[in-house]
């Protein structure tokens, strides 16, 4: 529990979810937040100065007073005590050469950056010290799991080979398919959706958790899928929180990890395909997990199915292009999304949510 004698810092939304991942082993091999060489060494090379790969770095800014030594109380937004930092490094970090590095852009219009730049360029270093994590809410909770239990759950499970599917919006017919073509070559699939903070526009976690919920009750085997809850917040970084998600999948227990078109990305900030490529200069032995690639998957008219540049030989006439952003802007609008864009059952749950004053 606290100490009387420590003064308390109130995290925010986004501090409390790496305090999360810090503290429930998401963040393995890390144990506090970074301090400067830590820092320059991830935004520079990719690596911790240990040699361990990282690729965003995880660090406390705050304008807290304190002083190097002291031990800190944190608590999370609502008050609850989560733990205690021991304070071994205060540092000023560069805020524009950070954006440059992970972000590619120091543009305040990237989520991104305009969420690091809000929290401030002076930093707190140390390593935590664990009372309790955060609370969510009982959506989430019902399927919470540390990495430690997941482990355990697809050992019991008999799962060698487990595909992780990132995701920060309702699964639609697309993101459906490609997991289902990753689960042929594996044991398990695993649907991680992301709880953290998101940007504004993202639809709700809550909703989200549903909208999963009622897709495995009637379009996945319930052998082979299981659904956890990851506290993770959103960098919106493409191709480098593409690598931290993979490396957090590996701490659950994944072996296989999907990327698809734009992981993590926002805008026009990255390249289609970049959060792909990235995995080209990392030593995946070393990384621990292996992404599977999918390329753009439609509707096509003409296959009456699913497919991509690879499986498709019609002509660009005949596909239904998908993407979470259309059935936000349909849903806006008061348009259910036909059914080869996402499940009946989606739908619904969604234009329930945006009738609820979603927007």
């Amino acid at each position: 529990m606290g100490s009387a004698e420590n003064a308390a810092l109130t995290l925010s939304a986004r501090q409390a979810s790496d305090f999360e991942l810090l503290a429930n082993g998401g963040f393995a091999p890390l144990r506090g937040f970074q301090g400067s060489e830590d820092w320059r060494s991830v935004c520079e090379n990719m690596r911790l100065t240990s040699g361990e790969i990282w690729p965003i770095p995880i660090t406390l800014a705050t304008d807290f007073e304190c002083s190097v030594g002291d031990v800190i109380d944190l608590k999370a937004p609502n008050g609850k005590q989560l733990g205690r930092l021991k304070v071994e490094e205060i540092f000023e970090k560069d805020v524009d050469f950070e954006a440059e590095k992970v972000y590619r852009t120091t543009d305040n219009e990237h989520p991104g950056v305009a969420a690091m730049r809000a929290e401030g360029s002076r930093c707190l270093a140390g390593p935590i010290e664990v009372d309790a994590l955060p609370d969510h809410d009982e959506a989430f909770m019902r399927r919470y799991k540390t990495p430690a239990e997941t482990r355990a759950e697809f050992e019991k499970r008999g799962w060698k080979r487990i595909v992780a599917f990132q995701t920060r919006n309702p699964i639609h017919r697309a993101h459906e398919y490609l997991t289902k073509a990753a689960l042929e070559i594996c044991d398990g699939l695993f649907i991680h959706p992301l709880i953290g903070e998101t940007k504004k526009g993202d639809i709700p976690a809550e909703v989200r958790m549903r909208c999963y919920e009622v897709l495995m009750e009637k379009y996945y085997h319930p052998d082979h899928v299981m659904l956890g809850v990851n506290p993770g917040k959103m960098h919106y970084a493409g191709p480098r929180e593409a690598v931290l998600h993979a490396i957090i999948r590996r701490n659950y227990g994944c072996t296989h990890f999907i990327v698809g078109r734009d992981h993590a990305g926002v805008g026009d900030y990255y390249g289609t395909y970049d959060a792909q490529r990235i995995f080209d200069d990392i030593d995946l032995n070393e990384l621990g997990i292996t992404p599977l690639f999918f390329e753009h998957t439609f509707w096509c008219n003409e296959c009456q199915g699913m497919g991509s540049n690879k499986t498709c030989p019609h002509p660009q006439e005949s596909r239904l292009f998908l993407s979470g952003t259309k059935v936000r802007e349909m849903l806006s609008a008061g348009e259910t999304p036909p059914p080869e864009f996402t499940r009946e059952e989606v739908a619904q749950i969604l234009i329930d949510a945006y009738k609820e004053g979603l927007d």
